[in-house]
């Protein structure tokens, strides 16, 4: 919903980043800006459909009120997904308002409004299935020719065989641990994934 038409109630903020690592500070920031009053902010995959910070954002809402994101893909994890919530927001009398991409400037409560909404949600989640396409693809390249993903193990054969005959001495595992070079937990599931 474009903001000279957003009801007469309170603009809420929602933002997710998809893991621990990633800061939301950007969408926080441009949620600010754009006058929300509170703002809710989920780490979690879009995928994931236990986003309690969504949850409590469309719990928050009350009529007059419109939910404001970032990016669309912040808020919806497919078309069904996205028409069922706005839906839902606008049958409560709730507005809907994307602050970047083909949506910043469309009020989703009209018709031409909604099919925009509709085109780009499907558009987004269809650019989703090729990358996991794409990504399974490579992947599966990769292991025909013989490689794997993921990093380089730090616990090789003779640093496991070390290990090994350290703690069969009685050596604890935070000695042999800084004796190796490696963290604890990479020794404990080294010697869990041998037993």
């Amino acid at each position: 919903m474009a903001t000279d038409t957003v009801p007469t109630g309170h603009l809420i903020g929602y933002a997710r980043v998809s893991t621990d690592d990633q800061e939301a500070q950007l969408q926080i920031d441009a949620l600010k800006a754009a006058g929300c009053s509170r703002i809710f902010v989920d780490k979690a995959s879009g995928k994931n459909a236990d986003r309690p910070e969504l949850t409590a954002a469309l719990d928050y809402v009350r009529k007059g009120d419109a939910l404001c994101v970032w990016k669309l893909d912040r808020f919806a994890r497919s078309l069904i997904d996205l028409v069922t919530m706005v839906d839902g927001l606008e049958g409560r009398g709730i507005g809907f308002k994307v602050l970047t991409g083909a949506l910043a400037s469309i009020d989703p409560g009209t018709p031409d409004g909604r099919l925009m909404l509709q085109v780009v949600g499907a558009m987004a989640e269809f650019e989703r299935a090729l990358i996991k396409d794409r990504t399974r693809a490579g992947l599966d390249a990769a292991r025909a020719q013989g490689r794997t993903g993921g990093r380089p193990t730090v616990m090789d054969a003779d640093k496991l065989a070390a290990a090994k005959a350290r703690q069969a001495k009685g050596e604890s595992v935070t000695a042999i641990a800084k004796a190796l070079g490696v963290s604890r937990a990479t020794l404990y599931r080294a010697l869990a994934d041998t037993a």
